[in-house]
């Protein structure tokens, strides 16, 4: 069974969100606040971490950091803000996926379980430029050097390069990568792509191997170094 970490300090909303989540086939396991979800993950397994951005003490942004720098554990952001500033923030602090509230269980489970669907192209190798991926053990090696990649950085990467040069539309690769249809903001796909360029790139400033199709998507350039 998927085990969710579900850390919100609201309590009616933590009761009516973990029962609904559970109802859905999940593990739910609750933290109250930042620390308390930070313990947990240090002690407790679990497959994915929902994380609401208003926390008491340690907010929501910092666990995020802290997550993100101990590993790949996928990571959902929910907020009550529609400001694009904080989405953005919290995608770049290492969220993989942000939902706003009110939350619907049902949606809120297709995501979850999309965003633990991280099978590679049916390919045991994939080139990207200098990059070797191996989809079958979520490697990317650059001579011989391992990149360390999030779950979502490396199927992003993967499905870009398995297109082989061609260009992979913005509403393909948020189908293929998070599981769920275009529905007219690029926020998600944008900061992600800015991630993985920082990490994949000799010089992120001036990609030379995550190419953008201005209007389109996103293509790999297989020459680039």
């Amino acid at each position: 069974m998927t085990a969710v970490l579900l850390v919100e300090d609201d309590e009616h909303i933590r009761e009516a969100l973990g029962l609904s989540l559970a109802d859905h086939g999940f593990d739910v396991v609750e933290a109250v606040s930042g620390e308390q979800a930070l313990s947990v993950v240090e002690s407790t397994p679990v497959d994915v971490v929902l994380l609401d951005l208003m926390l008491p003490g340690i907010d929501g942004m910092t666990v995020c950091r802290s997550l993100r720098s101990r590993g790949d554990l996928p990571i959902i952001m929910v907020t009550a803000r529609t400001d694009t500033r904080d989405v953005i923030d919290g995608l770049e602090a290492g969220a993989d996926d942000y939902v706003t509230k009110p939350l619907i269980a049902g949606e809120l489970a297709a995501r979850i379980r999309a965003l633990l669907r991280r099978r590679g192209p049916g390919r045991t190798e994939l080139v990207a430029g200098a990059l070797k991926i191996h989809p079958g053990t979520g490697e990317v090696v650059r001579d011989g050097e391992p990149l360390h990649l999030t779950r979502t950085e490396f199927r992003l990467l993967s499905e870009l390069a398995a297109a082989g040069g061609d260009v992979v539309t913005r509403e393909q690769l948020l189908q293929r990568v998070w599981g769920y249809d275009y529905f007219g903001d690029t926020r998600l796909l944008d900061v992600h792509i800015r991630r993985l360029r920082r990490k994949v790139e000799l010089d992120p400033d001036e990609p030379a191997l995550v190419l953008t199709v201005r209007g389109v998507g996103y293509r790999v350039h297989q020459d680039a170094g």
